[in-house]
C-alpha cells in the first residue's frame, strides 16, 4: 500500500483520484491546497483525512510516501522539487515543467534523496499505443506521421469575454501546445526521437500564449543520400477550434490510423495489398489507471527513473517544446 497525496483541486485531479482507486496499492491520505475552505471542500468530495495548506509541512509529513502534482504548470518544478527533497515519490502532470532547465533541478532532486520521479503522460502506457509500437516494422521504412489534437477550449469564451482564465494565462506556463500539443509530440519522440530539424509556427494571443500551431519535425537518417530528411513529422494543435483528431504513421508499405492522440480509439493497419486489419483493445474508461499502476510498480521496485516516461524522454520534448516557443516568441515567466 503506498501513501498518496494530490497537489491540485481541478477536474484532472478528479480523473486522477477515481482512476487511481482501481488499483488496490493506491491509499489517498492526504491533499494539498493554498486555501483551507479549498482543501476541506475537495477532502469531504474524495473522503480524504487530511488536508494541508502548507507545503513544507506536507513534504515533512509521515502520513505520505507520494505525491501526484496537478497544479497549474508553473507551479510543477517548485512542488516537484520541495516534495523531492522531502523523500517523496513525485508523479508529476504533464507538462513536467517550463523548460529544460527545470527539469534539470527536478531530477538532480530526485537523485539526491533516491526516491521515484515521472511525468505523468498517460498516452505511452495505453494497450492501444502499444499495439502501434507492436506494428511498426509492418510498414516497412517510415516516412510520415501526422498527428493533431484540436480542441475547443470550454475557457476561450471566458477568455473572449475579457476575463483572464488560466488556460491562457502566461504566468501560468500555459498554451495550446504546452496543454494538447505535447500529446502527439510525446509520442514522436517516444517513437523516432530526437529530429535534426524544429519548425514551429503558431498564433500568438495578445496575452503572449499560443492559441493553436504546427510543429514540423525532420529526421535524417545515416543511409539517406545527401543527408535529406527521410522522415517527417507534422503536429497541428489547437485550443481554438474543434477537429476530427484522425492520426496516420505511414510507411512505404502501409499505414498505421486511430482516433485522436491522447484517447487511442480506432487502431487499424492498412497495407498497400489491400488488407486491413482492426488493431484496437480493450482499454479502461480511465486511461490514467495504467501510469499511476506503472508508477507504484516504480516505487515498490525501489527504481527512480521509469523506463517508459524517462527522464530522457521528457528532456528531449521539452527541448523541442523550448525551440518551437523560442521560434515563435512565446516566453513564459521561469524563462527568464
Amino acid at each position: 500500500m503506498t501513501n498518496f497525496a494530490v497537489i491540485g483541486t481541478s477536474k484532472i485531479t478528479d480523473a486522477f483520484i477515481e482512476a487511481a482507486r482501481q488499483d488496490p496499492r493506491f491509499n489517498l491520505v492526504a491533499v494539498y491546497s493554498r486555501h483551507q475552505t479549498t482543501a476541506q471542500a475537495f477532502a469531504n468530495k474524495h473522503n480524504i483525512e487530511h488536508c494541508f495548506t502548507d507545503l513544507a509541512l506536507l513534504a515533512d509529513s509521515s502520513l505520505i510516501d507520494a505525491v501526484y502534482i496537478a497544479s497549474p504548470n508553473n507551479f510543477h518544478a517548485q512542488q516537484s522539487i520541495t516534495m523531492l527533497n522531502g523523500g517523496k515519490h513525485v508523479l508529476c502532470e504533464k507538462p513536467v515543467a517550463i523548460n529544460c532547465a527545470e527539469l534539470a533541478q527536478m531530477v538532480a532532486a530526485a537523485k539526491a534523496n533516491k526516491v521515484a520521479f515521472m511525468e505523468a503522460m498517460l498516452v505511452t502506457f495505453l494497450p492501444n499505443y502499444q499495439q502501434i509500437k507492436k506494428q511498426l516494422k509492418a510498414l516497412g521504412n517510415i516516412r510520415k506521421y501526422s498527428a493533431s489534437f484540436c480542441q475547443f477550449s470550454s475557457r476561450y469564451p471566458a477568455y473572449l469575454r475579457g476575463e483572464n482564465p488560466n488556460t491562457f494565462n502566461l504566468n501560468f506556463g500555459n498554451g495550446a501546445l504546452m496543454d494538447i500539443g505535447i500529446y502527439p509530440l510525446y509520442l514522436a519522440i517516444d517513437l523516432f526521437g530526437f529530429p535534426a530539424e524544429i519548425i514551429g509556427q503558431s498564433y500568438k494571443l495578445p496575452t503572449g500564449v499560443d492559441g493553436y500551431g504546427d510543429l514540423l519535425l525532420n529526421y535524417n537518417v545515416p543511409e539517406t543520400d545527401n543527408n535529406q530528411a527521410s522522415l517527417q513529422v507534422h503536429i497541428s494543435y489547437s485550443k481554438l477550434s474543434n477537429g476530427s483528431n484522425v492520426c496516420e504513421i505511414q510507411g512505404e508499405n502501409g499505414y498505421l490510423m486511430w482516433q485522436h492522440s491522447s484517447l487511442f480509439n480506432e487502431v487499424s493497419l492498412h497495407l498497400n495489398n489491400g488488407s486491413s486489419q482492426t488493431l484496437t483493445v480493450a482499454q479502461t474508461d480511465n486511461r490514467m489507471t495504467y501510469e499511476l499502476s506503472h508508477f507504484i510498480d516504480l516505487i515498490e521496485s525501489g527504481n527512480h527513473e521509469s523506463s517508459v516516461n524517462s527522464w530522457q524522454l521528457s528532456k528531449q520534448v521539452l527541448t523541442v517544446i523550448e525551440q518551437a516557443r523560442k521560434q515563435q516568441g512565446i516566453i513564459y515567466p521561469a524563462d527568464k
